[in-house]
């Protein structure tokens, strides 16, 4: 396993975990970078992850997951021309894992020894961050008549990919879109994907009206983002 892995992790007050995420990555043999993207918090989530040793890039205001990305791996890109480094490996993880971000190095064993060009986490547990069962039945069920291919858990967020294949999703789809269209762009573009079971944890969703409305923004993002893919050739 020869090819260094970069450490992706968008953020928005984290502050409670962030910092325990941001340690258990600096711990996986592989990586050797943790860019963490601050994306218009309110508390201290940025300072407590450069505390624990993580590059930061600040949003001024919210602009969603998948700006947090892009503006990762370009922060990623200008670490590595500065450097004169080869590119990294890509390592997309949730700032919310806290210690069990610990447990990602069998996501990056398919992509690093060449038997998968984007490999993606599964939890064996009902994990309900991952999404209501309603919007992820609707993701699984359009990415299978899309590609052919059925993925268990397409809202899940960890998961490690070559740069060649995040390229294949670019533009990325705006807001909680982000997971699921990824997978319908690197499939039509025939790449492999693998998925690995791993042992995470998560902030669980919360069943207020806060979260209500949270699981009514995602299903309106992925139902916009998977409709867009429907029509494209």
């Amino acid at each position: 396993m020869s090819a260094p892995v970069a450490a992706v992790v968008p953020a928005k007050d984290e502050e409670e975990l962030v910092g325990a995420t941001v340690r258990a990555l600096s711990t996986l043999i592989d990586i050797d970078l943790v860019i963490v993207v601050d994306d218009g918090s309110q508390d201290a989530t940025g300072d407590v992850a450069a505390a624990h040793g993580a590059i930061v890039v600040r949003h001024q205001i919210a602009r969603g997951a998948s700006a947090a990305l892009e503006t990762g791996v370009a922060r990623l890109a200008e670490e590595e021309q500065r450097k004169g480094t080869g590119e990294h490996v890509l390592l997309f993880a949730d700032a919310d894992l806290g210690e069990s971000a610990a447990n990602l190095t069998p996501l990056l064993v398919p992509v690093l020894l060449g038997g998968a060009d984007l490999a993606l986490g599964v939890t064996p547990h009902t994990d309900s961050s991952l999404g209501s069962g309603r919007i992820v039945r609707l993701a699984r069920g359009q990415i299978e008549a899309m590609t052919g291919r059925r993925i268990e858990q397409p809202l899940g967020g960890p998961r490690c990919l070559t740069r060649q294949t995040y390229a294949e999703a670019l533009p990325l789809a705006p807001g909680w879109g982000v997971e699921a269209a990824m997978l319908v762009d690197v499939l039509r573009a025939g790449r492999r994907v693998a998925e690995v079971t791993l042992d995470l944890t998560h902030r669980r969703s919360r069943t207020d009206l806060a979260g209500r409305l949270h699981r009514a923004g995602q299903l309106r993002d992925v139902s916009r983002a998977l409709l867009a893919r429907r029509f494209l050739s």
